[in-house]
């Protein structure tokens, strides 16, 4: 059912109803899901890896802490703090696609975990899990992918528990003009190219390159975050700043 007056909202460059939006980014994921990772490795040089490591070293993770992955894909982020809480601690993957909450499942088990491990078909802006549950959520290249961010910060930072951290990791503005021109060369001509090549799938990978251009900036990012009632919003700066991790604390 759409929602009552259906809101406008952007779907790469072009101006779709909200309920629109869903639709056709559930299509995207949907498309790409089986030739994900690949695509991720070849668009990034395998530099994606490295991002999602650091993300994990800055979440603060220890043996039996709780994590929730949202928007997991497929998987890789949450791999990596199944290694930090160990089996005394617990792992939720949710994904508001069936196909790519099934590809992070494979993948999980695939590397052997199993008995700590939840996956849950869920909405980042109304996520089902009680209050304070969380020692740490993180959404990694996922949150530009949500129709209303406003309304997922804030269901993420509800389900935090004081003193839990939040990690949002996602594409950003090149803090250099002269990078920021090459990652748009970069960008427009050849991921595209590669999507039809490797996936066959051209449309889907122009539309990631748009959604990241519409995406908010470090600053503005910063404040919905702080808008959202989340305290301490710090950035890192990756790659130029292609990429940013910002973190932040809930006190209370």
């Amino acid at each position: 059912m759409q929602r009552e007056c259906d809101s406008q909202a952007h779907f790469g460059y072009r101006s779709v109803s909200e309920s629109e939006k869903t639709r056709l980014v559930g299509e995207v994921f949907s498309s790409v899901a089986e030739r994900y990772d690949l695509m991720n490795d070849l668009m990034s040089f395998g530099l994606h890896r490295v991002w999602k490591s650091f993300a994990v070293k800055q979440s603060g993770l220890r043996k039996g802490d709780r994590v929730l992955d949202v928007a997991a894909g497929s998987g890789d982020l949450s791999i990596r703090f199944a290694g930090r809480v160990g089996e005394s601690g617990e792992i939720v993957l949710t994904d508001i696609n069936p196909d790519m909450l099934e590809l992070g499942r494979q993948n999980m088990v695939n590397h052997g975990h199993l008995g700590n491990v939840r996956y849950v078909l869920a909405d980042a802006e109304s996520l089902p899990f009680e209050n304070c549950r969380f020692d740490c959520v993180s959404i990694s290249f996922g949150l530009r992918n949500i129709t209303r961010k406003e309304l997922a910060l804030q269901s993420m930072r509800r389900v935090l528990k004081p003193g839990g951290r939040l990690m949002v990791l996602e594409f950003s503005d090149p803090t250099s003009p002269q990078l920021k021109r090459l990652y748009d060369q970069y960008s427009f001509r050849v991921i595209p190219r590669i999507g039809q090549w490797v996936a066959s799938d051209e449309p889907s990978y122009r539309y990631l390159v748009e959604s990241i251009r519409r995406h908010p900036d470090q600053l503005s990012l910063k404040s919905m975050m702080e808008n959202a009632g989340l305290d301490s919003v710090r950035i890192h700066n990756l790659a130029g700043g292609i990429v940013a991790l910002h973190t932040a604390t809930r006190y209370s």
